[in-house]
């Protein structure tokens, strides 16, 4: 039987979103010779009339699509899909105008690729709707819950690895503490897998408190020992010591996590008198070119999708777990986040290396 599928990428962008789109097209058509809409700019391009999507076949993805970051398909993470607007004189929810824009569509099933947030707001939308549903993760913050991999994390980690490798030789240079703030909002896993494989001094994440006491301590420690430059990675949503988080305004009234690692600068650099520089890495860690594990993991994940759909399995999320693709009812994952541990593996690692990670007791 013919089956359409309706696909979309929701909130932030990533590296992998165009190799998991790949992947759900090619076996649609050409395992199950099914049909295969890619739906524009998330759930905004629901809300247009006609609806903006376009059919995929393999063809679409003949060139460099798999090899390239962002989404071809476009995203959006802003907006409330439960408030309400006026339309043609009448207050209407736009939960309702985005499920009429599905229906449309007349799909069998709608595949969304998204965060724990998106996931949860498509939850919402596709129970609402009557819609089968299937989820894919992807956050380079790697927080969904239940899979250790989500699509885009091993890019990001890479781009974070890259930086301290390149800014550790200026760090030598010029006898500096350098500072690499990395994004991961509520979880540490970029901060902490970044900070063990690029050699940094110390690692500051969400998850563990911290002293700055204790910080000038360890980077005393080091300059006693003969080394003049001390390497530190932050997860962007780490508190000042206080309990107050790191906030940055911008032009438009948007208040979003920042300036943490300026915090740290101007507290170090009074206790230990160390020239102290920040990097605010930023979004460059969602556009950059697929790694493979990316490509791979976004490949299987797009496949299992499909082959979901085929056994007429719904509101179901894949993941990543064991070294393998499995999937999970989307109850069980949906507004929920994956932290970093305390008895997390990696932290004893970084110990092991006398890295400073914070308080722990």
């Amino acid at each position: 039987m013919l089956k359409k599928i309706g696909i979309l990428t929701s909130g932030g962008d990533c590296a992998g979103l165009n190799a998991v789109v790949r992947a759900a097209t090619l076996r649609a058509t050409n395992h199950y010779n099914w049909e295969i809409f890619g739906i524009r700019d998330g759930t905004l391009g629901l809300m247009k009339k006609p609806v903006d999507a376009i059919k995929l076949s393999a063809s679409n993805f003949e060139g460099n699509l798999m090899r390239m970051g962002g989404t071809f398909l476009g995203s959006n993470n802003k907006g409330n899909p439960f408030h309400t607007v006026i339309e043609d004189g009448k207050r209407i929810e736009v939960s309702d105008i985005i499920i009429n824009g599905l229906k449309s569509l007349n799909l069998d099933a709608l595949i969304g690729i998204g965060g724990d947030g998106s996931l949860k707001i498509l939850q919402k939308l596709t129970k609402k709707g009557k819609i089968n549903f299937i989820g894919i993760p992807k956050t380079i913050d790697n927080d969904v819950e239940h899979s250790e991999l989500s699509i885009g994390y091993d890019t990001a980690v890479d781009v974070a690895t890259n930086a301290l490798d390149m800014l550790q030789p200026t760090a030598a240079s010029h006898r500096r503490v350098m500072i690499l703030e990395v994004m991961g909002r509520d979880a540490g896993h970029i901060a902490l897998n970044s900070g063990i494989a690029g050699g940094a001094d110390i690692i500051l994440i969400p998850e563990i408190p911290y002293k700055i006491k204790s910080i000038s301590n360890h980077i005393e420690k080091i300059r006693s020992k003969g080394r003049n430059h001390a390497l530190i990675v932050v997860a962007e949503s780490v508190k000042k010591e206080n309990g107050s988080k790191a906030m940055v305004k911008f032009v438009d009234g948007q208040i979003r996590l920042g300036g943490i690692g300026a915090y740290l600068r101007d507290k170090i650099y009074k206790i230990t008198d160390a020239e102290t520089r920040v990097t605010v890495l930023g979004h460059v860690q969602r556009g950059a070119q697929p790694t493979h594990r990316d490509r791979l993991i976004a490949s299987a994940f797009g496949v299992h999708a499909i082959d979901l759909i085929a056994q007429n399995k719904f509101n179901r999320v894949v993941i990543w777990k064991d070294r393998g693709v499995h999937d999970i009812s989307l109850d069980d994952v949906a507004g929920y986040s994956r932290k970093v541990e305390k008895n997390d593996p990696l932290i004893n690692v970084a110990r092991g290396l006398d890295i400073y990670i914070g308080e722990i007791k």
